[in-house]
């Protein structure tokens, strides 16, 4: 089923997608991050929230 783009919040609150843009704008404005960085995190940990969180606070 594809994302419901009139949402501007995720559709998994648990996972991060970086194909859609209204998500990776969700999550950098959220996580208080650039794209870039965001982007970085999940290709190092994965997708999950709280790896990308724990991830962003150490680097």
């Amino acid at each position: 089923m594809p994302d419901d783009l009139t949402k501007k919040r995720p559709q998994d609150a648990r996972k991060i997608n970086l194909s859609q843009q209204h998500e990776i704008d969700y999550w950098t404005e959220a996580l208080h991050t650039t794209e870039a960085k965001l982007r970085a995190a999940v290709s190092k940990v994965g997708p999950y929230v709280s790896d990308v969180e724990e991830y962003l606070r150490k680097h």
